[in-house]
């Protein structure tokens, strides 16, 4: 794979500039950055989803790229058929027998160019063999079992799927497709520690190139063999040996000579400036030493080692407009479900209430309802039967996992401006999570999903409700913003549902209660029931 002056950039903002690069054949390359420092898109990029300003990225000839994304999105929702017939689409086996089928039955007739037909019989053959016709089969159910693919969702229509099964089908039928190149954006949120140790020795051994984005580090230091670093304060990529760890004790040691050099450099500046103050305005042999020193500084000037900045972090303060109702929400005898033929109900008769100013954690398996749950009390979906009523004072804002409320053909600060705020104050928001200057005139659609994760978590920052239903809020962030995240909605003044798979955002929010369905009991809030789900979410 070779980099030509690859430029990209959005606006005025400029991801990575003049990049040159090669990256040799069967490499597993963990690719690291800050948020929204480019990552993705260059995926993007490389998958020809996303244009480039300038350069090329080129391949040999034939090469099979797959993309992984962080989101799974509606790319195969609207897909009736099952589970295992889109797994099996994986490898065009079907077609290619057909069409060997169809050149068997041309050769047989008197008026064929035999030679030419028995030639595509051969090229139809080779396929055939790449793709292991005869064991295909065999391969793909290894795959299903080793990801941890329940057998029973083989038969559901992929429409059907919770996010995390979807991630996790849509993972099997990307190693199943056999590529050259893998890109994985994340590839382990959803997955146990027995299927990650199986997508581990798997990705190690696989006879291809593997691209990750991941903020696993555990997983990337035990895959990769080099690390790609997309720098967002230099606009550079550069290529490193070794893995994860391996770079970050390579960068440190970096920073630690460029600061060395960089005091040293300046010790000099100063000494250079003193002797040319002092002699400047002399004659004769002071003179010639101020102009000697003169020319010394304009070449130490040249050669300057300029030391970036640290990375901004997200920092913010939430507010509520008013204080709210005593009980600012009741369930009663809750019913739905998503087909009408369906015997049994995704939410049962389900029966709670809220108090003001207390943090609620909803937990259960993937697919048994718990995002179906929010989007019935924000009113995105109709109850079947039951009730939910808010209290008259309530204010109710949302944060949706698949972040789909966000309006992605409008800009950043356009998804901001029904909340009548000047452009002043809305900046001033935006900058605390780290949208300056053009930043906030980039459309929604090419962001990353931790920039669409910061929009979103805006959003709600600048709302000011009193009543939060947040839908995995972590999700798409790397650990040092989910740290802070986290304090921040530990000291939210108002109430708040949370559905979350990751037990430490969950164990720093001071949650009180927490509701299991399907089964829709409630206890008061247990650290190991949260883990205990935690484990069988990524089983399921």
């Amino acid at each position: 794979m070779q980099i030509k002056n690859l430029t990209k950039s959005f606006g005025n903002q400029v991801l990575f500039e003049n990049v040159n690069m090669y990256i040799p054949e069967n490499e597993k390359i963990g690719l690291t950055g800050v948020n929204g420092a480019g990552k993705t898109t260059f995926f993007k990029i490389m998958m020809g989803i996303e244009s480039k300003d300038t350069g090329s990225i080129t391949f040999k000839k034939g090469t099979r790229l797959s993309y992984l994304a962080q989101v799974i999105t509606d790319d195969i929702d609207n897909q009736d058929i099952n589970v295992l017939e889109y797994l099996l689409s994986g490898r065009p086996i079907d077609k290619l027998n057909k069409k060997l089928q169809d050149l068997y039955n041309e050769v047989a007739e008197p008026s064929a160019n035999q030679n030419k037909v028995f030639d595509k019989i051969d090229r139809a053959q080779s396929e055939l063999e790449y793709w292991e016709a005869y064991k295909a089969e065999s391969i793909l159910l290894k795959l299903i079992e080793g990801i941890g693919i329940d057998d029973d969702i083989l038969s559901k229509s992929l429409k059907e799927l919770s996010g995390g099964q979807k991630s996790k089908v849509a993972f099997a039928r990307l190693l199943y497709s056999k590529p050259e190149i893998i890109l994985l954006d994340e590839p382990t949120n959803h997955l146990d520690e027995k299927s990650k140790k199986y997508v581990t020795d798997y990705l190690r051994n696989y006879k291809g190139t593997v691209f990750v984005i991941s903020h696993d580090i555990e997983f990337l230091n035990k895959i990769t063999t080099k690390t790609l670093f997309l720098d967002k304060r230099t606009k550079k990529l550069e290529l490193f040996d070794g893995n994860y760890d391996k770079f970050k004790r390579l960068q440190k040691e970096r920073e630690e000579n460029l600061l060395k050099q960089a005091e040293k450099q300046r010790q000099e500046e100063e000494r250079l400036r003193s002797i040319i103050n002092l002699y400047s305005n002399s004659s004769g042999k002071r003179k010639r030493m101020a102009q000697d020193r003169e020319k010394k500084l304009e070449k130490l000037m040249k050669q300057k080692i300029e030391i970036v900045g640290a990375d901004k972090k997200v920092h913010f303060k939430m507010q509520i407009n008013r204080e709210d109702s005593k009980e600012p929400l009741k369930i009663t005898n809750l019913c739905f479900k998503y087909n009408k033929d369906d015997t049994k109900n995704i939410i049962d008769h389900l029966n709670f209430n809220l108090f003001r100013g207390e943090k609620f954690l909803v937990v259960g398996e993937n697919g048994v309802g718990k995002s179906t749950l929010l989007k019935l009390i924000v009113g995105l979906l109709t109850p079947d039967d039951g009730t939910i009523e808010l209290g008259n004072k309530t204010d109710l804002d949302y944060y949706a996992q698949e972040l789909e409320l966000l309006e992605a053909d409008k800009t950043i600060f356009e998804n901001l401006m029904k909340y009548n705020f000047s452009e002043r104050e809305l900046r001033s928001v935006l900058s605390r999570f780290l949208f300056t200057g053009e930043d906030i005139y980039k459309k929604v659609g090419v962001l990353s999903p931790g920039e669409k994760a910061r929009v979103a978590l805006s959003r709600i920052a600048i709302g000011g409700a009193n009543l939060l239903l947040l839908d995995e809020p972590t999700n798409h962030l790397d650990p040092e913003t989910q740290k802070i995240i986290a304090d921040v909605f530990r000291e939210y003044p108002g109430t708040m549902i949370v559905v979350s798979h990751n037990p430490e955002f969950v164990d720093n929010l001071g949650i009180e209660r927490l509701l299991i369905l399907p089964e829709g009991r409630i206890t008061y809030y247990d650290k190991k029931i949260v883990e205990q789900y935690h484990v069988l979410n990524k089983e399921s």
